[in-house]
C-alpha cells in the first residue's frame, strides 16, 4: 500500500442543478428541499440544497481515484453535516491518513469537506480497504 500517516488528498467540484436532478433520477430522492424553491425558502435553509449523497459522493471519488486509489472500498463511515451544500457551491474534500495497516490493506482517514467560504459542510472519519487484484 502506497500511503503513509499524514498523507493528504483533495478533490473539488461545483454542485449544479443538473447534478441534483441526476442524483434524484438515480436514487428517487426528490425531497422538496432540493427542487421546490418556495418550500425551501420557508425552511431554515432559505434556498435549495443538494442531497447529502452528492457531498459524500465526492469522498467516494477521492478514495477510489486519489487515495488510497483504485480498488478501494469503504468499510466504515462516520460523518456529520454541520452546514448544507447549496446548489452553486464549490466544495473541496480533504482526506488525511490517520493510520495504515499495510498487511490488511486498511487505512483510517480523517475527512473534511468545506465550501468556497471555508465553512465545513461535512466532517468525520472513514475506514477504507484497498483490494489488490488476485487477493
Amino acid at each position: 500500500m502506497d500511503v503513509s500517516v499524514g498523507q493528504k488528498a483533495t478533490r473539488e467540484m461545483t454542485v449544479t442543478e443538473e447534478m441534483v436532478a441526476a442524483y434524484a433520477e438515480l436514487t428517487g430522492d426528490r425531497n422538496p428541499l432540493h427542487f421546490d424553491a418556495e418550500f425551501a425558502a420557508g425552511t431554515r435553509f432559505k434556498r435549495l440544497i443538494a442531497q447529502g449523497g452528492i457531498t459524500t459522493g465526492l469522498l467516494h471519488a477521492l478514495v477510489a481515484m486519489d487515495m488510497p486509489g483504485a480498488g478501494s472500498v469503504f468499510l466504515n463511515q462516520s460523518w456529520n453535516f454541520p452546514k448544507p451544500v447549496y446548489i452553486g457551491d464549490t466544495i473541496r474534500a480533504e482526506a488525511t491518513v490517520r493510520t495504515v495497516h499495510d498487511r490488511r490493506g486498511i487505512v483510517k482517514l480523517d475527512i473534511v469537506i468545506e465550501n468556497q467560504d471555508g465553512d465545513a459542510v461535512l466532517s468525520g472519519e472513514a475506514t477504507v480497504m484497498q483490494v489488490e487484484p488476485g487477493a
